[in-house]
């Protein structure tokens, strides 16, 4: 599995590109913004985009999601709790026809790679986290020593402990890739993580 990050937009949000590196097929996570920046990295690649799989709606994660539709045909994938609920600063996010509408334990499979979905709402209602391998793409849920702000519309501070708690219940350790800023592991968030030492009731 080849991972890239592509930090993109104003606001420096991280689009992943994960790839299986036997097939060259590949899914986008959150493609934000600069839909330039995300194909240039698939054509030099020579990869194959199967699948746009979407953390939450907000716009910093969705900005490209329909150029990179148009530009490669995959299939959308986003949990239907927060289409079209933005408002506020926020632009509405309409979620396409023909996305399939995901929910908590579905799975997306591209090339050899499953890609698991866990609902963690909080940020936003509908957001999810995706496990992928050793990887947890966390979206808004789960940064480096922090974790998504609830106080945008949709958001709800105990849904956000309920959801840190489950991340930090997950057996074994992960490589842990948020939405912004730099990667880290659970294991890392388990020990110093402030919000999901408190979740747990340390």
């Amino acid at each position: 599995m080849l991972i890239k990050t592509l930090p993109v937009g104003h606001m420096e949000a991280n689009c992943y590109v994960v790839a299986d590196e036997n097939t060259l097929q590949c899914a986008v996570i959150d493609p934000g913004d600069e839909i330039n920046t995300i194909m240039d990295y698939i054509e030099q690649t020579r990869l194959t985009v199967k699948a746009i799989l979407i953390t939450h709606c907000h716009f910093d994660h969705t900005g490209a999601v329909e150029s990179l539709m148009e530009e490669t045909g995959a299939v959308v994938y986003v949990n239907p709790a927060d289409g079209a609920a933005e408002t506020g600063r926020s632009r509405t996010f309409v979620i396409p026809r023909s996305a399939v509408l995901i929910g908590d334990g579905d799975t997306v499979e591209v090339g050899g790679l499953k890609f698991t979905v866990l609902s963690t709402p909080g940020h936003s209602p509908g957001s999810v986290c995706f496990t992928c391998e050793n990887a947890l793409f966390t979206g808004d849920t789960l940064f480096e020593g922090s974790c998504g702000r609830t106080d945008l519309p949709g958001g709800d501070m105990d849904q956000m402990m309920a959801s840190l708690r489950r991340l930090a219940r997950l057996e074994g350790d992960y490589e842990v890739y948020p939405g912004h800023m730099d990667a880290t592991t659970l294991d890392l968030e388990r020990a110093n993580n402030y919000y999901m030492r408190y979740a747990l009731g340390e």
